[in-house]
């Protein structure tokens, strides 16, 4: 096990997972990461809030992070409603312009 906090291990892998859901206009922080009760709680915020996927890009955080951290015993994703999760957002997600795929931006 590294030096590093578990919670700065957990904002570097979510900052790697962050062109994934910044390219849709979400971000993401880490609110909670504690290596002693292995508890892991995740803010989703931007275009997630009200997304109808964010569910699932939750349950894939979520299994991801089982999969990455031994330590992690439960992993909490919430998506607020405001989509607004404040001035600590993790790097990756801040900033830019709402990217969209091949498909046209009038896609459903």
């Amino acid at each position: 096990m590294s030096d590093e906090s578990l919670k700065s291990r957990v904002e570097t892998w979510m900052v790697k997972q962050m062109p994934i859901i910044q390219m849709h206009g979400g971000t993401s922080v880490v609110r909670e990461a504690d290596a002693e009760t292995g508890q892991v709680v995740v803010e989703l915020g931007g275009t997630c809030s009200g997304c109808g996927i964010s569910n699932v890009t939750a349950q894939n955080i979520k299994r991801d992070m089982f999969m990455e951290f031994e330590e992690i015993e439960n992993v909490e994703v919430k998506v607020p409603s405001t989509g607004d999760t404040g001035a600590d957002t993790v790097e990756g997600g801040r900033g830019g312009d709402l990217q969209y795929s091949n498909e046209s931006a009038g896609h459903f």
